[in-house]
């Protein structure tokens, strides 16, 4: 039987939880590719999972082999794949069955897509989560048009990033709320207007906005009806925003969660190697380090992405 390494949890609890096991190679059913991965990336949901703290994940799917995202070549087709062939290099978010975290996974032939050809696989692993729950929040969701204005809350991080550029992309006006050290970081990224949250009480300072994207929740996301225009709209990936509060202004709220989706991937890409788009890597490390590389990230500091390298 063929193996490879995997980062898993046997039992949910702080870093020290994450094993580095030898696992079987999984098998590709019908409509599923089989990746040799060469990267995969770290979220804020793979922290949750190992905490215990993500509904979808209970102790019935232990153990559980994490990681939401990768990039590579695939290796093997299941019956009735038809878009891609072996040797492609691709890149997807990986079901909530999970497996990032792994020599080889298995992805669904229609979350993935081909990889941007101007990135390496470190890069590439960096975009498919974190861009897509920009994308469909600024898109899907909150309908984002051209010369409109949005407020994106956290947009130094993973999704946040990702958030300022596609917005830009669209020619709207971007403000964003950062800490102080992150301000030149989302100004470069194309941001009109940066303020440190710290310092500044964002609603003494913005208005008239059309969509709010909300990363943080809590007072921020409560703070945040007195900058909408009329008709305007909160989209949260953290809390349900309160549709009293929405329906007293004249306002709207979602929360939604993240989809995956090979075609939206393909539009990324396209954006990525036409320069429009750059994903930024705030560090790297080993598939052995996964456990350092959670800390990394659950301490709150990176600008951009948390990838393990896997080859």
């Amino acid at each position: 039987m063929a193996t490879m390494d995997a980062v898993q949890i046997a039992e949910f609890g702080g870093p020290e939880v994450l094993q580095l096991k030898r696992l079987a190679i999984p098998e590709p059913r019908a409509g599923e590719l089989l990746l040799k991965v060469r990267a995969a990336s770290v979220n804020p949901v793979d922290y949750k999972i190992r905490s215990g703290k993500y509904p979808a994940v209970q102790a019935d799917k232990l153990p559980y082999v994490l990681g939401r995202d990768a990039c590579g070549e695939v290796t093997k087709l299941g019956q009735g794949v038809t878009n891609f062939a072996t040797g492609d290099a691709v890149y997807s978010m990986v079901r909530i069955s999970g497996g990032g975290y792994a020599e080889y996974v298995i992805l669904n032939e229609k979350d993935a897509s081909r990889a941007p050809k101007t990135l390496d696989a470190t890069s590439a692993a960096a975009v498919p989560l974190a861009a897509l729950t920009a994308w469909q929040g600024l898109f899907r969701h909150g309908g984002l048009k051209p010369k409109q204005r949005v407020l994106i809350h956290g947009g130094s991080g993973g999704v946040g990033h990702f958030a300022i550029q596609f917005a830009k992309t669209r020619g709207a006006y971007v403000i964003t709320t950062v800490s102080a050290q992150s301000l030149d970081f989302v100004l470069k990224l194309g941001a009109d207007e940066a303020i440190d949250f710290k310092k500044v009480r964002f609603e003494t300072q913005v208005h008239d906005v059309d969509v709010v994207f909300d990363l943080i929740g809590g007072e921020t996301q409560t703070r945040s009806w007195d900058v909408l225009k009329k008709g305007g709209i909160v989209v949260s990936t953290v809390a349900a925003p309160s549709e009293d509060e929405a329906r007293r202004r004249g306002v709207r709220g979602t929360r939604y969660m993240v989809e995956e989706s090979g075609s939206e991937l393909g539009e990324i890409a396209g954006l990525i190697d036409a320069g429009k788009v750059k994903p930024k890597v705030a560090k790297a490390f080993r598939l052995k380090e996964a456990a350092a590389a959670q800390t990394y990230l659950e301490q709150g500091n990176a600008q951009g992405k948390v990838v393990l390298a896997v080859e």
